[in-house]
């Protein structure tokens, strides 16, 4: 057994001095929060790397999403997937809107836009589809049922940081998308998000929100909050911008490796990737059919767990099995066969920049000797 705990991911840092060497200027200045330096040049240095109009940094990424749907003024009911972190409903239900779950596609685990149309009702406003694990979902058709039926869509792009397809960022698509920078992201800054927009005067919107509504020291216009991104978070994503395309390619690495070693095992089953996609690696996920692998997932889990690796499941169990929006008529199990499945049989494995390939050998040779 390998004595050292291996963790399903790890962040990443930068080094130590050259953070020092910024937090020197804010002893300096004492200007810590509120749009400082730091802040505004993260939002150009991320709009310019990821190729959008507009970013509004935040302080999470579920604060980014809450006041994404704030920035919409939209009420009703809102179609999403249940397979996805609780935060993407949770949004939803702070704003006052319903999910409605749809099922989601088997080959990439997003929501499946053939079956959204079905659920379209006269109190449907939006379309909230999630980049599952950085998996760019079928923005095409999402956006003709959006057009046809006059709704917004709202992209959860959490998982998406530098996804690009076509050799363009997928954070352009729909009216709004939100990035999170989690410490457990690709992209971190110890705790933060963002929203993407390409209309100024929603990002300005936007960023009045993230600020209480105010306007200047007497005026105050929207019912904000706050979710300001401090100088010390911005100061961290500066510096991790400069390292991000270096771990992107060492995750990279691990990915192909897992993709060649686990697509020859039966009853490991691995996503459709598509070559037109560029990729963060943010996630590997497998899908373990008990037939064929002779282990169910849940047992498979366990092998980790008994050599110190710490696989996890994710999204098990699904947000529409979650005691608050389990009584919503989409939520019941034969509306969602696919989530349902996918849920049972996932296990996300170790991927990050400094995972050793050792490890990685480890880590594929323990679902090989657990088979039966």
């Amino acid at each position: 057994m390998n004595k050292k705990k291996i963790y399903v991911t790890k962040p990443d840092l930068p080094e130590l001095d050259k953070f020092y060497d910024k937090l020197k200027i804010l002893w300096d200045t004492r200007y810590l929060t509120n749009n400082g330096p730091f802040h505004k040049k993260l939002e150009q240095e991320l709009a310019d790397f990821l190729g959008v109009k507009y970013v509004s940094l935040i302080t999470n990424g579920t604060i980014a999403l809450i006041i994404a749907l704030k920035a919409l003024d939209i009420k009703g009911e809102v179609i999403t997937t249940p397979f996805t972190f609780p935060a993407t409903t949770h949004a939803l239900y702070w704003n006052g809107l319903k999910p409605v779950f749809c099922d989601i596609r088997p080959t990439d685990g997003n929501i499946d836009p053939d079956k959204i149309e079905s659920l379209i009702t006269e109190k449907t406003v939006a379309i909230l589809p999630v980049h599952v694990y950085g998996n760019p979902c079928d923005n095409d058709k999402i956006q003709q049922l959006a057009n046809k039926y006059n709704l917004k869509v709202i992209y959860d792009a959490a998982h998406a940081f530098g996804v690009e397809k076509n050799h363009k960022s997928i954070l352009n698509w729909g009216d709004l998308s939100i990035l999170s920078f989690h410490a457990t992201k690709v992209f971190n800054t110890l705790e933060g998000g963002a929203i993407i927009t390409n209309d100024y005067k929603l990002k300005q919107k936007i960023d009045r929100l993230k600020n209480f509504g105010i306007i200047d020291e007497v005026t105050v216009i929207d019912v904000g909050i706050n979710g300001k991104m401090s100088e010390v978070n911005a100061i961290m994503g500066l510096l991790q911008l400069e390292i991000f395309e270096e771990n992107r390619k060492k995750r990279e690495k691990i990915f192909n490796i897992y993709i060649n070693e686990l697509s020859k095992i039966p009853g490991v089953k691995i996503f459709n990737y598509n070559k037109e996609v560029k990729y963060n690696y943010s996630y590997f996920p497998i899908f373990i059919d008990k037939k064929k692998f002779g282990l169910s997932r849940d047992e498979l889990y366990m092998k980790f767990r008994e050599n110190n690796v710490w696989v996890r499941k994710y999204f098990y169990p699904l947000t529409s099995q979650f005691q608050m929006y389990k009584s919503l008529e989409s939520a019941d199990a034969k509306n969602i066969p696919v989530a349902i499945q996918l849920s049972e049989e996932v296990l996300c494995l170790p991927i990050y920049s400094t995972l050793d390939l050792i490890e990685v050998d480890y880590i594929i040779n323990i679902i090989k000797n657990a088979r039966k």
